[in-house]
């Protein structure tokens, strides 16, 4: 799970004091302001200005009671960043992406792209180890479509990777998803070492990425994750 950086603060407002020279009076009249100058304050636009926070995320996350019986939250992964933003950054173009990360249940870190706020928390079923993961990242300006593309580019580049714990050859299809937010991509994890697959979905609202990851079923985890994805859909455009 991602962890916020201890150095998480919020972006302040930049007000720049431009001195202006001295004037003198034209006309033998005084004038009280003469010889004052004004400073102007230069604008400087906040670049997260109508962006979510994680304390704002957190609540469009879906409840408990929207899971199975069975599935309980698990504290020590749920991650936010509060009222205050970070820094977004982004790997290198040509960094071949880790693809073992597609196997976790912060799966959209395998993009290599990260946003300014998110949260995210992971529920499990102990009698199963059937899995549950929803995540929110926002992005500024049209990052979150390069996000999505991204995930499709993942998708292409990572056809197998080795599981760390079976050390098997876990097989990845990917295929555009409809319906769900401006634009969604699916993937889905296969391997026959495991009891069942895992359906990963990234759908984009705006400058927000929804992802999920599901276990859930007998169906890859798939109608889970599609339910999952929609319900976090309609709850970021209530929102927005």
């Amino acid at each position: 799970m991602r962890i916020p950086s201890p150095a998480v603060k919020a972006l302040p407002l930049v007000a720049l004091s431009l001195a202006l020279p001295l004037t003198a009076c034209s006309s033998g009249t005084s004038d009280s302001s003469a010889g004052t100058a004004k400073p102007k304050q230069a604008a400087s636009k906040d670049p997260n200005a109508g962006l979510l926070t994680g304390a704002q995320l957190k609540k469009v996350l879906a409840p408990t009671s929207f899971f199975p019986a069975g599935f309980a939250v698990d504290a020590s992964g749920a991650r936010d960043t509060g009222g205050t933003y970070v820094e977004p950054s982004s790997a290198p173009a040509s960094a071949k992406p880790d693809c073992a990360k597609l196997d976790g249940t912060s799966w959209i870190a395998v993009t290599g792209v990260s946003g300014v706020s998110f949260a995210q928390n992971d529920f499990v079923n102990k009698n199963t180890s059937e899995d549950i993961a929803q995540e929110i990242d926002v992005f500024r300006g049209t990052t979150s479509s390069t996000v999505l593309k991204g995930v499709e580019e993942v998708a292409s580049a990572c056809a197998t990777f080795t599981d760390d714990q079976t050390h098997t050859k876990v097989k990845v299809t990917g295929q555009a998803a409809s319906g769900l937010g401006d634009a969604a991509y699916t993937v889905t994890l296969t391997d026959g070492a495991w009891q069942n697959g895992a359906t990963l979905i990234a759908a984009r609202v705006g400058t927000n990425v929804v992802s999920v990851m599901s276990t859930d079923g007998h169906d890859n985890g798939a109608a889970t994750a599609k339910k999952l994805t929609a319900q976090l859909v309609a709850s970021l455009k209530k929102t927005a």
